[in-house]
């Protein structure tokens, strides 16, 4: 965290600090982790009381947002209201892109007892999914190689441009559950993937091929780099049924979209 970001929190803190409506304030984003520019924003969770957040329930006033903080350049606040359920749902249920958000958090002010410790169980890899997360993945890639291949034949830009995407995405997948790293939605992809220790060699650089020019060629590039990397834990029922469930029929499902999942 650079030093004009620490201003920002330093005055937020002041800011809560005696403001019995919340509870609590964690300082994430960028500025956390580390992935920090001169111009980043500083992201904050606050936790509301349960009378608070109730309040704010009904118009649904879940977002902070300030510049008045902030002494740099194109700087500002943002931040989300939520309550302590909220964060109990997500150690318990939470999707990737849900816990990935409280890496590397610091808890900048706090009146919870045992929020480091809820924090760190949000954090963690979810360790008893992790190998159907693996199968299902490992489908994925599968499902999207063909796909590719379908998009050629049918000469399809459309049905391509979406293949090669998810062929990517499900590619980085799961290698972030080879390596048991959180996945963080789209913006920071890349940067946990440039970050994760085990990948196959030039992983990234076919990476980056495959969506610079999406071919049948450089999607097969990608997979038998992946598919030759380690021994995977296949889906035992084969990746069409696995994928039926997955994506086809993933609204009967209790959890979240695959791709978050």
């Amino acid at each position: 965290m650079r030093a004009h970001h620490r201003r920002v929190v330093d005055r937020l803190v002041e800011r809560f600090a005696d403001d019995p409506n919340f509870l609590a304030m964690l300082v994430g984003g960028s500025i956390a982790r580390g992935w920090e520019r001169d111009d980043s924003d500083v992201d904050i969770l606050l936790i509301a009381s349960d009378s608070e957040y109730a309040r704010r329930r009904p118009a649904r006033d879940f977002l902070y947002f300030t510049r008045d903080l902030c002494d740099y350049p194109d700087g500002y606040v943002d931040g989300k209201i939520v309550d302590l359920a909220f964060l109990r749902e997500v150690a318990e249920r939470g999707s990737e892109p849900a816990r990935a958000a409280f890496v590397g958090v610091e808890i900048a002010l706090s009146r919870v007892a045992d929020l480091a410790e809820l924090v760190g169980r949000i954090s963690a890899y979810p360790e008893d999914m992790r190998r159907e997360k693996i199968r299902s993945f490992y489908a994925e890639v599968q499902a999207w190689q063909w796909y590719v291949s379908e998009a050629h034949k049918r000469g399809d830009p459309y049905l391509l441009t979406q293949a090669a995407a998810n062929l990517a995405l499900f590619g980085g997948r799961l290698i972030l559950a080879h390596n048991r790293v959180l996945y963080p939605f789209h913006k920071w992809f890349t940067t946990v993937l440039r970050e994760a220790p085990e990948k196959p060699a030039g992983f990234l650089e076919l990476f980056d091929a495959l969506l610079a020019e999406p071919t049948k060629a450089s999607a097969d590039r990608f997979c038998e780099a992946i598919f030759n990397f380690t021994e995977w834990d296949l889906p035992p029922e084969g990746w069409p049924a696995r994928f039926m469930e997955d994506v086809e029929w993933a609204w009967r499902r209790g959890k979240p979209p695959i791709a978050d999942w």
